[in-house]
């Protein structure tokens, strides 16, 4: 309600008392005719809406916030906003620090291997149809798995049901130290193209293939490498 009608009820109820007698009125009924008088929607017409009343209710918690953050800071509003651009910019920093976060982890984590086992030849095989319809995704996804299906033909790694891309080059890279970071990178790969829903590319594909051919032809770490059983 606004000021103007309470001033307007206020002089209606100054209007019947009788001008020669001074006002005296007990308080309790003075307040029940005023409550009266202000109920009528006359005076509540031009009030906003219950959201409008929300929303002002709000924004003045959030100003009293505020107002008391800037009290309680050394230098006032100068140095809440000093506070908070050194907080935006350490985020900035870790940002940096730690590089983008292209992975979450429920994108991460999924198994190498979702269909029927199938050799190197067939994955190399599909890996080349898809490129040449430039699927470059899925062609991806084939040559890694012909990468890992191949080190597994050679004994180089021990076949894992349901290893995810990234522990496959873990324990490649631990046989073929040379290769590790290579191998690392093209998990990552895999797994951005495959869970993190990131598009490939032709030159990712072909950086894939060149580390599919080197490998067929690289000496592992006999140390590392694991030892075929004997029945």
């Amino acid at each position: 309600m606004t000021t103007g009608g309470i001033t307007a009820a206020l002089g209606r109820l100054m209007a019947r008392a009788d001008d020669d007698m001074p006002v005296r009125i007990p308080r309790v009924p003075a307040r029940e005719a005023a409550e009266h008088e202000l109920s009528d929607p006359r005076y509540h017409q031009h009030d906003p809406n219950p959201l409008r009343q929300a929303l002002d209710w709000f924004w003045d918690r959030v100003d009293d916030l505020f107002t008391a953050a800037a009290g309680a800071t050394p230098g006032g509003w100068t140095g809440l906003a000093a506070v908070a651009a050194m907080v935006l910019l350490l985020i900035v920093a870790l940002r940096l620090r730690l590089g983008a976060l292209r992975r979450t982890p429920a994108t991460t984590g999924g198994a190498l291997f979702t269909d029927a086992p199938r050799s190197a030849a067939e994955h190399r095989t599909a890996a080349n149809r898809l490129a040449a319809e430039r699927l470059w995704n899925q062609a991806m996804q084939e040559r890694m798995r012909a990468i890992v299906l191949a080190l597994e033909e050679r004994a180089l790694l021990t076949p894992a049901p349901g290893r995810t891309a990234d522990e496959a080059a873990a324990a490649a890279g631990r046989v073929l130290p040379a290769h590790a970071d290579r191998l690392s990178a093209a998990a990552r790969t895999f797994d951005d193209v495959t869970y993190g829903g990131r598009p490939g590319t032709e030159r990712e594909y072909a950086l894939l293939t060149a580390l599919d051919s080197e490998l067929q032809h690289a000496r592992p770490h006999l140390a590392a490498a694991p030892t075929r059983s004997r029945g």
